[in-house]
């Protein structure tokens, strides 16, 4: 059995679907949630779920401390879901291509630093884009600029309001990371 950690920074929701996911077949399990947030939403849902989930503050992070708990794991690959921290090169070293994010644009297009959330998708509202989507990458020492794993497109009109725009790439995340999580998982046997 394949195991994921998972790193999350708010509401959990994209955490929430891929431990659901998982639990269903024999492939992978998420073993344990990490949050840097004491009052993160996906504390709540993982405690519901019975999965293990725990705080971090920035010094466990930078000091080396989670990285070894992490090398203690053992996860075969560690998914950010909406977490908002840069991970530090320490973390990238100790397992290449085993760390994964999901971004709610399609990069390079609405990346980088302080590009998440709403922000993005005001952006892509902003310039009136007539698409938009997710991007399944990599992590390396750069926010969003690791390689692409998979993205996925969606339409938009010029009525779409910034809701709208959400409320359509968090389908396209919900449906597709778990299955993008997957297929990594097998092609790795």
């Amino acid at each position: 059995m394949k195991k994921l950690i998972i790193f999350a920074s708010g509401s959990g929701s994209n955490a929430e679907n891929i431990i659901t996911y998982f639990n269903s077949g024999n492939l992978a399990k998420v073993s344990l949630v990490l949050t840097n947030k004491a009052d993160a939403k996906v504390l709540q849902r993982c405690e519901r779920l019975n999965i293990p989930a725990f705080y971090f503050n920035k010094s466990a992070f930078q000091s080396g401390t989670l990285l070894g708990m992490l090398n203690n794991e053992n996860p075969d690959l560690i998914l950010l879901a909406g977490f908002l921290w840069k991970i530090p090169s320490g973390f990238i070293e100790a397992f290449p291509y085993k760390i994964i994010n999901i971004h709610p644009a399609l990069l390079p297009k609405y990346g980088g630093k302080g590009m998440y959330g709403n922000r993005v998708h005001e952006a892509v509202r902003a310039n009136s884009e007539k698409e938009t989507g997710i991007t399944i990458h990599y992590v390396n020492e750069h926010y969003d600029e690791g390689g692409i794993i998979h993205q996925e497109k969606v339409t938009l009109t010029s009525e779409d309001s910034v809701e709208n725009i959400a409320s359509k790439v968090h389908e396209l995340e919900y449906e597709h990371y778990p299955k993008v999580i997957e297929k990594l998982l097998m092609d790795d046997d």
